[in-house]
């Protein structure tokens, strides 16, 4: 395949890094970064609908994260509940859809609820995507598409020569979404940390040092002038 020259992006992923430590710099709670941050998303949903991003993915807690002091978790699941009231109404002015991809099920049920009521609400909405990645992890994305791929093959559903990248791609928590064309982690770490393993193979990345909470339109906007100077290839042409 030739090189694709691209205006830009149509879906831009996310790694939102950096809130805690900026907030431990100034002397403030690990929550106070979250909620900073929360406030980023917002601004960078609104500058994707301006700059005709039309899915933006966000991985916004991660398997690993569990893991982390009660408090901390607690506080962001009330987070993620205070932006779903607070945003539903911006979701249905724009006609944006919001989706879940992870282990939906792991949330507590109350988030679980307000999760599935706005998600119900704006399935039908065309014009943008906003993915949630709650107790999402890229591995736990492909052992869970390779147990439903056993299930198939034992079940008779599934031919055990076809299982091909198709296969598992059709497995994945949204087949339907297509893959990221940019991913963005931000705060200056250069790793993926078990994100979307599978569906950034060909994505263009961005490091940038701007922590999470810090990064707005101004800074969104470079990683998209960045992009557009690229040329996209996957392996057939160089």
């Amino acid at each position: 395949m030739s090189d694709e020259k691209v205006a830009g992006p149509r879906h831009v992923a996310i790694i939102m890094d950096g809130n805690g430590r900026w907030a431990k710099a100034r002397h403030r709670p690990r929550l106070f970064g979250h909620r900073e941050g929360a406030e980023s998303l917002r601004v960078i949903l609104e500058a994707c609908r301006k700059h005709g991003v039309e899915i933006l993915t966000v991985y916004a807690f991660s398997t690993e994260n569990w893991g982390r002091p009660k408090d901390e978790v607690d506080g962001l699941m009330r987070l993620l509940k205070e932006f779903l009231k607070k945003d539903e109404k911006e979701l249905h002015k724009h006609e944006t859809r919001l989706r879940v991809t992870g282990r939906l099920g792991d949330l507590p049920a109350d988030v679980q609820a307000e999760l599935r009521r706005v998600m119900a609400a704006t399935e039908k909405y065309t014009k943008g995507q906003l993915v949630l990645a709650l107790s999402y992890g890229g591995r736990a994305e492909l052992a869970d598409a390779a147990r439903r791929i056993a299930e198939d093959v034992a079940a008779g559903r599934l031919a055990p020569e076809a299982v091909d990248e198709q296969a598992i791609a059709e497995r994945l928590y949204l087949p339907d979404v297509p893959d990221p064309d940019l991913m963005i982690r931000t705060s200056g770490e250069v790793r993926l940390s078990n994100f979307l393993l599978w569906e950034v193979s060909y994505s263009e990345f961005i490091f940038t040092p701007v922590p999470w909470p810090e990064f707005r339109e101004e800074a969104f906007v470079a990683c998209l002038e960045e992009y557009s100077r690229r040329s996209r290839r996957y392996g057939g042409h160089e």
